[in-house]
């Protein structure tokens, strides 16, 4: 029971701080994601015994030319990059395949591509059409908390069947499906309120927030098996690291912001 209030008290404090960043301006919002950003690249660094510096310049020097230059190409030679990257990380977590990172220029890539890149394009999602619209971002966070909660409650409740048991033992597959029906559910009233896209672009989106960012959640539990520990921190009571809470989004921030700027 104090376990349980811990985490809901830390969480919500977590959840209040990310909204009101959103909606003060642009600026708190990039300021509060940088912020996060650091401290993933060093719970991210501590997980793969990283000892070096240079993702933490390379993250804000990116992070600037992206939002300063707003050059297409720069931008979309970066994503395909990422999404290259995501992809075999998901290959390698369905092959059952350990990620190696021998020496430190493996893991500096690793560290740029998995989390760098990835949280400058989770700054980037709410910049639709180079302007800021921070309904749009509260929307898409809305949509990862409410499958991750769903997904937790429809598992523990009725979950029999383990999704992926060699990386997450507690994840079911009742839960995900569970957490991708109530997700959609969620994504259909948001159309109603956000008019930024139609119906039928807000499932898509809904699906790829509930799929990528399940994927998400297992590549990140992948590196703290292999790592052989629990939580990426413990900056939040109850819950673990920054990076713990933002696995699922900062996983599909990259497919969603290539949805809405490229195919949409």
């Amino acid at each position: 029971m104090r376990n349980l209030l811990k985490r809901s008290f830390s969480g919500i404090i977590y959840v209040l701080i990310f909204i009101t960043a959103i909606l003060f301006s642009k600026e708190s919002y990039i300021a509060l994601i940088t912020l996060f950003g650091f401290i993933s690249i060093w719970e991210f660094s501590k997980i793969i015994a990283f000892k070096n510096y240079v993702s933490y310049i390379i993250f804000p020097v990116t992070l600037f030319l992206l939002l300063n230059i707003q050059s297409s190409i720069v931008t979309a030679g970066l994503l395909v990059i990422t999404l290259f990257s995501s992809f075999l990380l998901m290959m390698q977590l369905i092959t059952k395949k350990q990620v190696f990172y021998k020496d430190n220029r493996q893991k500096l890539g690793l560290s740029i591509r998995y989390v760098v890149f990835s949280m400058c394009f989770l700054v980037l999602l709410p910049f639709y059409k180079n302007v800021y619209h921070p309904y749009l971002m509260i929307s898409l966070v809305s949509l990862i908390w409410i499958n991750d909660s769903f997904a937790f409650l429809v598992g523990k409740n009725f979950g029999k069947h383990k999704l992926f048991f060699s990386v997450s033992p507690k994840k079911t597959v009742e839960g995900f499906f569970g957490g991708l029906l109530f997700t959609v559910f969620a994504a259909l009233i948001i159309s109603l309120i956000n008019t930024d896209f139609t119906i039928f672009h807000w499932i898509i989106i809904g699906v790829l927030l509930s799929v990528l960012g399940t994927i998400g959640d297992l590549v990140e539990s992948k590196f703290k098996r292999q790592a052989k520990i629990k939580d990426s921190g413990s900056i939040m009571p109850g819950h673990g690291g920054i990076l713990d809470r933002l696995d699922s989004l900062l996983f599909a921030a990259p497919f969603v912001y290539l949805f809405i700027n490229y195919i949409f």
